[in-house]
């Protein structure tokens, strides 16, 4: 296990469904970033935050999985970010995350974004994802399912969460707020990663991405509108020590989560 666990974000602006021009900018970015143990994208970084799941779907073997698996080996560290996967007759938002070594953990997104259909073109998913980064716990969740504390609730079994998004410029005080009370309710590290720029839908984004630490004290939190990599190295013996010192989370309910 690392005590330190080093973690890069690409808040950036994306080309409207253009996968490969997606690829080509983000790899030159990823390459002169801060190295990290992870890298991590926005969601849907191939295409933006498109409805168009039938024309625009991959499959697991497609070329973004292995693009992603190529970066993967070529940075020695995980690479995580969404997709538009089709997947036995359905069609996911799916977090994807390559490890170094080869293997990817999926996470298919739970809250389907009903405000813009999101839910008559994708499935939703049915279970949490938490990946094992050099010892560390990460849980994988998708934009939409930060409004939703019940389906991220920890009850010890993560360190970190991360949230890719893409959340509109006219709510990101509703992110900003929100990602902070997930580290502070949940005594975890979180890695918010939103776009920048403006869609093919003329929706404006202003990133507002972030890493908090579990006491809800920003870590890095960029400038409004910027296209940069973000940049940190979270302790497990600080966040270990935090939670033995005050240990909300052996007081927290029982509760059961149905599908």
């Amino acid at each position: 296990m690392n005590d330190v666990l080093k973690i890069t974000a690409l808040q950036t602006d994306l080309h409207w469904e253009n996968p490969e021009a997606n690829h080509r900018a983000l790899g030159e970015k990823m390459r002169n970033a801060p190295a990290a143990d992870a890298y991590i994208l926005p969601e849907m970084f191939p295409t933006g935050f498109s409805m168009d799941a039938k024309r625009l779907a991959e499959s697991m073997n497609g070329p973004t999985h292995q693009w992603m698996k190529a970066m993967a080996r070529e940075l020695h560290a995980a690479v995580g970010g969404s997709v538009i996967i089709e997947d036995t007759g359905h069609f996911y938002n799916r977090f994807l995350w390559v490890h170094p070594y080869g293997e990817t953990d999926f996470y298919d997104k739970r809250h389907r974004f009903t405000m813009a259909g999101e839910h008559h073109h994708f499935s939703a998913g049915k279970s949490q994802t938490v990946v094992d980064v050099k010892g560390w716990r990460v849980l994988l969740q998708v934009c939409y399912d930060l409004r939703f504390p019940v389906w991220s609730r920890n009850r010890g079994d993560y360190d970190v969460a991360v949230y890719v998004a893409n959340w509109p410029e006219a709510r990101s005080a509703a992110w900003s707020k929100l990602l902070l009370a997930r580290a502070i309710e949940n005594q975890c590290y979180i890695i918010g990663v939103n776009r920048v720029g403006t869609d093919g839908n003329q929706i404006a984004y202003s990133g507002h991405s972030a890493m908090i630490d579990p006491k809800g004290e920003y870590m890095v939190q960029p400038l409004a509108h910027s296209d940069e990599a973000l940049y940190a190295g979270l302790s497990k013996a600080e966040l270990l020590d935090f939670r033995k010192k005050f240990a909300v989370l052996d007081d927290g309910d029982d509760f059961e989560v149905r599908a």
